[in-house]
C-alpha cells in the first residue's frame, strides 16, 4: 500500500509543473481583452483617450502594441493633434512600459518617417 502511494505522488509531482502551466495558459487573457486593458490602462496613465490601436503583436515576454492617442482637440478636427504610442504588456495583459513613438496633425498623410 505504501509503495501505490509514492508511486501515486511521484507521478502527481512530475504531472504538475505540466498542469500549472495548463492552468496559466488558461488563465491569461484573450487577445480582444489585452486589446481593450491595453487602451484603458495608457488611457489611465495619460490622461489621453486612446482611439484606434494600429499594430498589435504577441512577443516572448508578452505583448506589443502602437496605440493612436488624441493629444490636443483642436477646430476643426482635422487639426488636432495625435500621437502613436508604443505600449509594451506583460504576458497577463499588465501594461509595464510606454513611449510616444510621433505627433502628427489628424489630417496629415503619413510620410512613412519615423
Amino acid at each position: 500500500m505504501t509503495n501505490t502511494k509514492n508511486t501515486s505522488e511521484s507521478q502527481n509531482s512530475r504531472n504538475s509543473p505540466k498542469k500549472q502551466e495548463e492552468a496559466r495558459a488558461d488563465s491569461r487573457p484573450s487577445p480582444m481583452q489585452v486589446l481593450r486593458d491595453a487602451r484603458l490602462q495608457l488611457a489611465e496613465l495619460t490622461g489621453m483617450a486612446a482611439e484606434t490601436v494600429s499594430s498589435f503583436e504577441q512577443t516572448e515576454d508578452g505583448w506589443s502594441l502602437e496605440v493612436e492617442v488624441l493629444e490636443l482637440a483642436r477646430v476643426p478636427d482635422t487639426m488636432s493633434l495625435m500621437a502613436s504610442y508604443e505600449v509594451e504588456l506583460d504576458s497577463d495583459g499588465q501594461l509595464t512600459g510606454y513611449r510616444r513613438l510621433r505627433r502628427y496633425e489628424r489630417g496629415r498623410a503619413d510620410t512613412g518617417k519615423r
